[in-house]
């Protein structure tokens, strides 16, 4: 595909997608490990995100393997490792903390923080002495909308892409909402499933794994149950009054000692196949405006070459996604160009390929004076951003930090 081919296909075809069979690494039905999840009742323990879904005319079990949100995240860090190898250019904007000496933190891009160029760590940084959204391209940011996104396309192209909403802006999270071009999913099919307890509320039986997680720990130290461990804030003894302040009984194990017994959960699973499906969508793109004229025409294929490009840089990469969860490709499977009547023409793009229609995109981009940053927008974290970094590391440190705030 080249870029004349790739415009056509955007202003008149339907979409880009691929259905990319995969197996474990370890060889078909090795036991692999999707994400899991909190329980949802007490008791019920850790749980994997099971469905029923209709493929090949019959309903199978499917587990989630990697959501869409973790696949965009996928994508863009594969572009930002591209970046990194100076192997392709790309707008960002980035957050500069090298001078405030903070441990293991040197920069943060819109491509790896959650909310993209929106979230509130650009947000409560600095452009040239501003807070970055006050600025005069955080302005146009705040105002840019799906008809006019040229913005966001100049500074941050991969928010369009992937999906940005600038929640704290104009009319109490009405600001700036872009919704995924490109859409990408993996899960694992026919999968062994067991009933599990059922909700004494509802009589609603819990779908669970059939594959079992075993756990346990042998302490090296020998250290029993039954020693009697004092605990407070201040840390911990054998000695009520050398512990603390407040100090209470505890077991060897609550202060990371002894043995931990051995435990069995419904956790891990074996499948027939797992499947990446990856669908970019055209119609989307053509929501999006630039100005009209050559520049939506310009616009629309850059980022559909962009697209292109994090699917097969995430090719490159391989699909290691979490431990015990590594899968291969089963067979290389093509894109196919999705016609607006449904027909389906297949294409072969291997990385080079892609990064060479990605640049000719770029250079038809900026002809057409859409002024695609060159360099990245660096930023740099306000005193107040800094000060809650290292405030949260040194309560870490002390271990008095607890967990990060649960997501709504």
């Amino acid at each position: 595909m080249d870029y004349a081919t790739l415009t056509h296909a955007v202003a008149q075809d339907a979409a880009l997608r691929r259905k990319q069979v995969l197996q474990p690494v370890g060889g078909k039905n090795d036991k692999i490990f999707p994400p899991t999840y909190p329980e949802e009742r007490r008791g019920h323990g850790p749980r994997h995100v099971f469905e029923r879904r209709h493929i090949d005319a019959r309903e199978v079990w499917c587990v989630l393997v990697d959501t869409v949100q973790s696949q965009a995240n996928r994508l863009e860090e594969a572009l930002l490792d591209a970046l990194r190898e100076k192997a392709i250019e790309l707008p960002y904007v980035t957050v500069d903390f090298t001078d405030a000496n903070l441990s293991g933190l040197s920069e943060i891009t819109s491509l790896d923080a959650p909310h993209r160029v929106y979230d509130a760590i650009l947000r409560d940084s600095l452009l040239d002495g501003q807070p970055f959204m006050k600025s005069p391209l955080g302005l146009r940011l705040a105002q840019a909308k799906p008809g006019d996104a040229t913005a966001l396309l100049e500074a941050s192209p991969t928010a369009l892409l992937f999906g940005a909403w600038h929640s704290t802006g104009e009319g109490g999270g009405l600001g700036a909402k872009f919704p995924r071009c490109l859409v990408s999913e993996i899960i694992a099919v026919d999968v062994p499933v067991e009933d599990g307890p059922t909700d004494p509320r509802t009589g609603e039986i819990e779908v669970r794994t059939a594959g079992r997680r075993t756990g346990s720990r042998i302490d090296p130290l020998g250290i029993l149950r039954r020693v009697e461990v004092f605990k407070s804030p201040e840390g911990w003894d054998t000695v009520k009054e050398r512990a603390g302040k407040n100090a209470k009984p505890v077991r060897p194990s609550e202060i990371n000692h002894g043995n931990i017994a051995p435990t069995v959960q419904p956790l891990g699973i074996t499948c027939d196949h797992a499947e990446h499906t990856a669908v970019l969508s055209f119609a989307g793109l053509r929501r999006l405006g630039f100005g009209g004229g050559e520049r939506d025409i310009a616009g629309r294929t850059y980022l559909a070459a962009l697209g292109i490009l994090a699917l097969t840089e995430q090719d490159a990469r391989g699909y290691s996604l979490r431990s015990r969860c590594d899968l291969v490709c089963d067979g290389r499977a093509p894109l196919e160009l999705v016609h607006a009547d449904g027909a389906v023409d297949r294409l072969d793009i291997d990385g080079e390929a892609a990064r060479r229609l990605y640049a000719a995109s770029l250079a038809a981009a900026r002809e057409a004076e859409l002024h695609l940053y060159a360099e990245p927008i660096r930023l740099r974290p306000q005193d107040k951003l800094v000060e809650i970094v290292r405030r949260s590391q040194r309560l870490a440190l002390e271990g008095e930090g607890g967990e990060a705030d649960p997501q709504p």
